[in-house]
């Protein structure tokens, strides 16, 4: 039996960068089709975490596919139904404020907007510091927007940083299988 397309798409939440591989390479190893697509800060911006170049060539590695880079490589998405689940790990604040509001000036967010309009499950790993600030009002907006779900969420150092959220990046193939069956995994905040 053939496993699923995923589209698997990078935001600037650089810091969680290695989990997102861990991840991307797990989904690859059991067996899904995996579509590595960057937003432009991702694939450009050098940082104490990495060189983008490196972030780019690890991506195209593990998955054996060029990044997606542009919304003009991504705005294809829905129309030629080349996923059948969108993953956004990292996803940002900013991303998040994006597809809430609709604003698709981003391979990601052009990739998102493309998957949801021929109604196929968008899933998002959120990482942010403002989660639980600026932020929670998209974040409520996302949880009340048809098949866009959620890999939970736990505070990172709610002493250091009380409003940030990271997703749990382990349970990223758990959340994609259920995703694809369009349930959200439970519960959302541990």
């Amino acid at each position: 039996m053939t496993k699923a397309t995923i589209g698997f798409a990078m935001c600037g939440s650089f810091c969680t960068f290695s989990k997102a591989f861990e991840q991307m390479e797990e989904l690859v190893r059991q067996g899904f089709d995996v579509i590595p697509i960057m937003s432009q800060n991702a694939c450009t911006t050098d940082t104490r975490f990495g060189a983008a170049e490196d972030m780019v060539k690890r991506a195209e590695s593990i998955t054996g596919k060029k990044v997606l880079c542009t919304a003009v490589e991504t705005e294809p998405i829905g129309p030629k139904n080349m996923c059948d689940l969108l993953i956004i790990a990292p996803c940002t604040g900013n991303t998040l404020a994006k597809l809430s509001l609709g604003v698709t000036d981003t391979s990601v967010t052009m990739a998102a907007k493309s998957h949801l309009r021929v109604l196929r499950p968008v899933l998002i790993c959120a990482a942010t510091n403002d989660a639980l600030g600026a932020s929670a009002q998209n974040i409520g907006r996302l949880f009340n927007t048809k098949n866009i779900y959620f890999v939970p969420l736990n505070q990172d150092d709610p002493v250091k940083k009380p409003r940030s959220l990271v997703a749990d990046f382990k349970r990223i193939p758990e959340c994609a299988v259920a995703a694809l069956a369009g349930k959200q995994v439970q519960p959302v905040l541990f």
